[in-house]
């Protein structure tokens, strides 16, 4: 994201990171980092919040590129409210796609 975020209690955030080893995207929970971004920590207090990134960027052995987006509070936990969010809770889009698809199915095969 371009611009920093800031959460309050109207517009609370979540903390999100890459992965160091796997590429993965990963959210700041209660006891380190989740996949689940359902699971993640949803701040509401700036102070805390502010805190919370700081310790996420010095985990540079875990995780790459943490930062602090907006979110929602949902029923199942915190939900993404911008496109680009939701997009990356989709999971990797790396994914082989057409010659080279059946170019992995081939070798597969073999």
């Amino acid at each position: 994201m371009s611009k920093a975020f800031t959460p309050t209690a109207a517009k609370p955030g979540v903390i999100t990171a890459n992965d160091l080893r796997e590429g993965h995207n990963v959210w700041m929970c209660e006891d380190g980092w989740t996949a689940d971004p359902a699971q993640a920590t949803l701040f509401e207090d700036e102070a805390i919040a502010e805190l919370a990134l700081l310790k996420a960027i010095g985990q540079s052995d875990l995780v790459v590129g943490p930062y602090m987006v907006e979110a929602r509070r949902g029923p199942n936990g915190p939900e993404p409210t911008h496109f680009r969010e939701a997009f990356r809770q989709t999971g990797p889009s790396n994914y082989f796609h057409g010659i080279q698809a059946t170019k992995q199915s081939e070798a597969a095969n073999v």
